[in-house]
């Protein structure tokens, strides 16, 4: 995939710095989507803020530049790629860049979209970052895998995860790891148009075996709004040899059937949330082919 020297978003939260612990991850699209929890999270009190606040001030008068120190000491997170700018700045490096540019390209696909319906597509923001940090749907940790939080409106995703992705999983190289964000950011799509909100509402009186089945759909509708982006992208010329069976490997490795076999050795269909490694890639290609979203109308008929 030519990504390199297009277009970054701005819509991205980097909070690689501030996350607190590490997770061990077993599950790609672990949540795909989250329902909205209660809560409040911790915070420092004001006192704290204003005792801080001279500590640093009268550092400053020491000569002392406490912001310089933190710079220059941290490490910067760890990736399948190089870092580039000043070690220590998650956001110079080049997994950032690759993440900012695909996610500018789902918004320049999907404002197309919703603007030739009439509609005004709102952009989400994704959340980077390391281990466990807070969301408006509960807290994200590397263990769930990346998912998207309707509650606020944003993706989640440990940066840590491509490796994963390539090393456990055996899905290699970037449209693999871009088809991971298309997917994730198909979920906000179904969000907008209403999708999310209805099925949220359904499952309250769904059994465990009904919830799934539903899910079922609702993840492979984000496949197939994945494979759209992928058709936008292959009509800027952009997609390289082998992208597309990159992007196919992943959902075979990714599917409810695979991993179950790999973890425990024998599939129980009716705990399936995802949909099979067949379902995904086939909606996946599906989308691909016909770049439509009517074409992805996972709720009627068999899957």
């Amino acid at each position: 995939m030519e990504w390199k020297g297009r277009r970054q978003s701005d819509n991205i939260e980097d909070r690689r710095g501030t996350s607190a612990g590490r997770g061990g991850g077993n599950s790609p699209f672990g949540r795909g989507f989250q329902i909205p929890t209660g809560g409040r999270g911790g915070g420092m009190s004001i006192k704290m803020l204003i005792f801080l606040a001279v500590i640093y001030f009268i550092l400053k008068a020491m000569g002392i530049d406490l912001m310089q120190v933190l710079d220059t000491t941290g490490s910067g997170p760890t990736s399948s790629y190089e870092q580039s700018g000043t070690p220590g700045t998650p956001a110079s490096d080049e997994m950032t860049a690759f993440v900012r540019t695909v996610l500018a390209e789902t918004e320049d696909t999907w404002t197309g979209i919703f603007k030739a319906e009439g509609e005004t597509y709102a952009e989400p923001s994704m959340v980077l970052f390391a281990g466990r940090t807070n969301s408006a749907c509960g807290t994200a940790s590397s263990a769930t895998g990346p998912f998207y939080c309707p509650g606020d409106r944003k993706v989640y995703l440990d940066t840590n995860f491509f490796n994963e992705l390539q090393q456990k999983f055996g899905a290699t190289g970037d449209f693999a790891e871009a088809y991971v964000i298309a997917h994730e950011v198909g979920h906000h799509v179904q969000n907008l148009t209403g999708v999310l909100p209805k099925f949220n509402q359904m499952r309250q009186s769904m059994s465990e075996v009904e919830a799934n089945q539903m899910s079922v759909r609702v993840e492979l509708q984000a496949d197939c709004f994945a494979g759209i982006w992928g058709k936008f992208t292959e009509q800027k010329g952009i997609l390289e040899a082998g992208d597309l069976e990159e992007a196919l490997n992943a959902a075979r490795q990714i599917g409810d059937d695979t991993l179950q076999k790999r973890s425990q050795g024998y599939v129980v269909p009716d705990s399936f949330n995802h949909g099979t490694s067949a379902q995904r890639m086939t909606w996946f290609k599906r989308g691909f082919d016909s770049g439509k979203m009517s074409e992805c109308d996972t709720f009627s008929g068999a899957i």
